[in-house]
């Protein structure tokens, strides 16, 4: 029997890619508003919008472990086992949500001060975290029925949450950023709180669509009469590594704009246009790798192990031809996607080079995302999080010699991408060839 189909693949991770659009529709258009108000407003935009999402890992760290045991037991065909999984969870996170903004308020100001050297990005930045941090809130439901549809494999709700959050995102925008329609023009403040607005408008949406939809019965939803802190317990025995993995990951990636920025605002402002291009093309991977958990914790619930790695690899094909496409028209339009986020000619000349230098990476990645997140489909989260670790060791050295030690460029900088995909994919490869994994539990 073949693993799924390229057509089934499709079918699951599309909507999954849709929903990562639309997620990612925030960062584009935040970057691209801003990069015609101002460099610092740009920059400022870079290190907020990263210092959020480091927090933000950390809950969706949470919802992917328990999207495996979802996957696991829809596999299984224990559904009923289901809906009290997505409810712990989501009262877990909403939990977490305000212990971590409440630090924040009191804290961030303080722990950014420390990194960011210029006093305008600083104050910039803060007047977008201050309100960018309540979208935890928001995003404490929405991943955990993110994880809920994915573990399930019906993923098309997710297509239309996108277009909801792409909607009001773009139009708060441009309402609040811009000061249209009679709204006072609020610049960086305005483009986080319309963040904060898109995203209670999309998860409102996605809660009243499984409200109607959903057959609570079946997924087993009118079992829930109180906190069982042993299902909470099993959740965390597998998400705390991912939790783990994915905060260490993007912090680590936050310290290579703390590194960025000692260059001045011009460097920041070409560092932000082009991870917010890297972000954009890495849409489609993200949704494959969310696939390749989903169906891999699937097919081992279903007793079918020895197909995992026919699976993965029939994924890493798809994966590479698609993103092989994306790549070869990102190197061919480099100059016209750039315009989208500035008229400046300095930024546009300096940014052109590190689209190169993250086009290689992309392609690299196609590959690695898929086998990597084989590992924690398994329910191996922990064995995933020592691999990222050391592989985020060589990352740090990368920047910390390019960035700080030699004060290369932006783009010479951007070569840590490569190290860092590069070394996931070898350590990949090798755990799931010679690492005994088929018999984990969860």
């Amino acid at each position: 029997m073949q693993p799924y189909s390229n057509s089934h693949i499709w079918k699951v991770s599309y909507p999954i890619m849709i929903g990562f659009l639309a997620q990612n529709i925030i960062n584009v258009t935040d970057t691209a508003f801003l990069g015609h108000v101002g460099e610092v407003e740009l920059g400022a935009s870079a290190m907020g919008g990263i210092y959020y999402v480091c927090f933000f890992t950390i809950f969706f760290g949470f919802s992917t472990g328990a999207q495996i045991i979802i996957s696991r037991r829809n596999g299984e065909r224990q559904l009923s086992a289901i809906g009290p999984v997505l409810m712990h969870g989501t009262i877990f996170l909403l939990a977490l949500a305000l212990i971590v903004f409440t630090l924040s308020f009191f804290l961030s100001g303080d722990l950014l001060q420390v990194m960011i050297s210029s006093e305008v990005i600083w104050e910039a930045t803060m007047t977008y975290v201050k309100w960018r941090m309540c979208c935890l809130f928001f995003d404490s439901i929405s991943v955990m029925l993110r994880a809920f549809y994915v573990g399930i494999t019906k993923t098309k709700v997710l297509t239309l949450n996108a277009i909801v959050l792409a909607i009001s995102n773009v139009f708060f925008d441009w309402l609040l950023i811009f000061g249209n329609c009679g709204f006072p023009k609020m610049g960086i403040e305005g483009a986080a709180i319309a963040s904060v607005l898109s995203g209670f408008v999309a998860v409102l949406f996605l809660v009243g669509y499984t409200y109607i939809l959903i057959d609570y019965k079946k997924y087993g939803f009118s079992r829930i009469s109180a906190i069982d802190f042993g299902l909470l317990k099993q959740v965390l025995s597998i998400s705390v590594y991912t939790m783990f993995q994915y905060f260490i990951s993007m912090g680590t990636y936050f310290l290579f704009f703390v590194v960025i920025e000692r260059q001045g605002h011009h460097a920041l402002a070409i560092a932000n246009i082009v991870r917010s291009v890297y972000i954009f093309m890495f849409i489609p991977l993200n949704a494959l790798s969310a696939t390749t958990n989903s169906l891999v914790s699937n097919l081992i619930g279903e007793g079918r192990v020895k197909e995992v790695m026919s699976l993965i690899r029939r994924i890493s094909r798809f994966s590479f031809i698609l993103m092989a496409v994306f790549v070869l028209a990102l190197c061919l339009f480099a100059k016209s996607i750039i315009t989208i986020y500035t008229n400046d000619l300095s930024l546009l000349e300096g940014s052109v080079p590190s689209i190169y230098v993250i086009a290689v990476a992309l392609i690299i990645s196609s590959i690695a995302g898929a086998y990597f997140n084989g590992i924690s489909g398994t329910g191996n989260t922990k064995s995933a999080l020592v691999l990222e670790l050391g592989v985020l060791v060589l990352y740090a050295l990368h920047v910390y010699l390019a960035g700080v030690h030699y004060k290369l460029p932006v783009h010479f900088c951007m070569t840590a991408e490569i190290v860092y995909f590069a070394g996931l994919l070898v350590g990949s490869v090798l755990y799931l060839r010679l690492a005994t994994w088929q018999k984990k539990k969860i």
